[in-house]
């Protein structure tokens, strides 16, 4: 039997920073961030809470979707690039945050992609008979460590804070399920985007000079990340339809990570698709979640109605590394 999603949650802090509140911040406009990643609003912590508190609250909404409690998970696998700590990792916190004992939490640290990465240890588990029921989250806390003055703007106003999450469990039929997905990876490109301090290489790991410096903020070559990112969008989506011999018109929707609606557009029209309405798009709300942003796209598009029991989906995601995957379920 093939590894199936049985329950979705997501859930994003209360307070919303518009476009207008950045311009208090930095020299940026609405405009200027609309017009370039279609990004309206975001939404930002106001209160200590890490990307394990934000991840524990999508993952009791999917628990509860998926009908089971807490002790009834076996594995936990945790996506994300803003940790509580730099270790241990937050699949331990959240963990403890839901009340679940001794079972495995593994993080993963594939920023953008790591929520497919997730998804497909988990069906490999799921399908090896290892596990029976696994929690995958993506969980992001970006505003905490953004530079948010003109200096950082670039990015800065690209980010968001959110957490999803999505039970898999064994399907009761092979024809449905988790068909496959597709991991990449071309670490050539790795420093266009990341963020290079604090890290292992250096001795002191953190110095005031590197703060002053703004090097413990990420940094992004903007044009190479847009050209590889529509490359390998559209390259991750015809090799997870061609290795199950499904056409594009049979898709119903395709889940991207929501890095810019700019990107999504260029996907769309390659494959002939319309944004929106079978192209799930919702970065004017949230702006870039990273991990967290297939999830919460998920959970929102089943909550809308537009994924149904028999319906193909797609889920690609790029990013930092550079990384890509896909995955093609039928719901």
């Amino acid at each position: 039997m093939r590894a199936r999603i049985t329950g979705t949650g997501f859930y994003v802090p209360d307070k919303v920073v518009t476009n207008f509140d950045l311009e208090k911040m930095m020299d940026t406009s609405d405009e200027w961030i609309r017009e370039r990643s279609g990004i309206v609003e975001r939404r930002f912590v106001d209160s200590e809470i890490g990307s394990s508190g934000l991840g524990a609250e999508a993952a009791k909404i999917a628990m509860a979707k998926a009908n089971c409690q807490p002790e009834d998970i076996d594995f936990i696998i945790f996506a994300t690039l803003s940790p509580d700590y730099v270790f241990p990792g937050s699949g331990v916190f959240m963990q403890e945050k839901l009340g679940i004992k001794d079972i495995g939490a593994l993080d993963v640290r594939n920023q953008c992609t790591g929520f497919i990465y997730g998804l497909s240890i988990a069906d490999q588990y799921i399908k090896s008979g290892m596990y029976k029921r696994i929690l995958v989250v993506g969980g992001e806390v970006h505003s905490t460590g953004l530079d948010m003055s003109t200096r950082g703007r670039d990015v800065a106003v690209l980010f968001g804070d959110g957490a999803g999450a999505a039970i898999v469990e064994p399907g009761d039929s092979d024809d449905y399920g988790i068909l496959s997905t597709h991991l990449h990876a071309d670490g050539r490109f790795a420093k266009e985007l990341c963020c290079e301090d604090p890290g292992s290489l250096k001795t002191p790991r953190l110095t005031e000079e590197m703060i002053a410096s703004g090097t413990v903020y990420p940094y992004m070559n903007g044009r190479q990340v847009f050209k590889h990112a529509v490359v390998k969008f559209c390259g991750a989506i015809q090799e997870c339809l061609e290795a199950n011999q499904v056409a594009a018109e049979q898709v119903k929707l395709v889940i991207p990570h929501q890095a810019n609606l700019r990107i999504t557009e260029a996907v769309a029209q390659r494959f002939g698709w319309k944004v929106h309405e079978q192209v799930f798009s919702n970065i004017h709300k949230y702006g870039n979640t990273t991990a967290a942003s297939i999830p919460i796209a998920i959970d929102e598009a089943i909550n809308e109605g537009k994924i149904q029991r028999g319906d193909y989906v797609v889920l690609v995601a790029f990013g930092s590394g550079f990384t890509w995957a896909s995955a093609l379920i039928r719901w």
